[in-house]
């Protein structure tokens, strides 16, 4: 889809989104560009289940979702954590449309691993038409689930929907919004990664658990046909770009 940006931001980050992140959504807006944004709510998700007794349990940094937790995580996606993004959105009137799987099959999927993660899914395919007809009146603002080929929702790990979706919409832009300024080599933002690269600090431990499954979804997109892939806590600031890169000089960082 051209002119497209999607931009994943977790769900707690609802409270530190400044007027600046707003103001470039609104420079975008007014440009012509289309925007997605792809919300997170793993935090909240989780003190859900703790206050009702459910185990909180993931494997490989995906979230083990039986069928009680996947009503918890509709239920805080869509009833809790969407509503607070579209309020926010209003309040600096920007046109806004929040959006789940269910409207016209805009998001399908399958199971990732049934037995091994229970309710959680891949995405499949993606509604386009419907995704620029709505696009193309204001921002949307949607939640990582899907539906598959029976309606059963699906969970789908926030970072992986934001790739997918960018992939399938074919989006010139996808941002990932994180607590840093962009993945860190020796206290430095390092401005371009390749997979190569980000391998190399995955062994030395510089990139954890945390960074780990936003990298992999980067990577999807940037191999997938995504032409632009940040990782940083800005839109206004450079970060890490993501880049398929040239092995030959893969094991340096001579970009910092």
């Amino acid at each position: 889809m051209k002119q497209l940006i999607v931009i994943k931001v977790g769900g707690n980050a609802l409270e530190e989104l400044t007027p600046a992140f707003f103001a470039q959504l609104s420079y975008w807006h007014k440009q012509g560009k289309r925007i997605l944004l792809v919300h997170g709510g793993g935090n909240t998700i989780s003190e859900w289940a703790q206050q009702l007794a459910l185990p909180v349990k993931k494997e490989n940094g995906i979230r083990v979702t039986d069928e009680q937790t996947l009503a918890i995580t509709k239920m805080v996606l869509l009833g809790e954590i969407q509503p607070q993004f579209l309020a926010m959105f209003t309040r600096y009137q920007l046109p806004v449309f929040g959006l789940h799987a269910a409207m016209d099959q805009l998001i399908t999927g399958t199971y990732l691993d049934q037995e091994k993660y229970g309710y959680v899914g891949n995405i499949t395919g993606v509604n386009q038409e419907k995704f620029a007809h709505i696009l193309a009146q204001g921002i949307g603002v949607i939640a990582p689930l899907a539906l598959d080929s029976k309606g059963q929702w699906l969970n789908v790990n926030g970072d992986t929907a934001a790739a997918q979706i960018a992939s399938f919409l074919q989006a010139e832009a996808l941002y990932f919004l994180t607590d840093v300024p962009g993945v860190l080599h020796q206290g430095e933002v390092v401005k371009v990664l390749t997979q190569k690269q980000a391998q190399v600090l995955k062994k030395q431990n510089i990139v954890t658990k945390g960074m780990q499954p936003k990298l992999a979804a980067a990577f999807y997109a940037a191999y997938t046909g995504v032409q632009k892939i940040t990782v940083t806590n800005s839109l206004t600031t450079v970060g890490t770009s993501i880049q398929k890169g040239n092995d030959q000089h893969d094991d340096t960082f001579s970009n910092l």
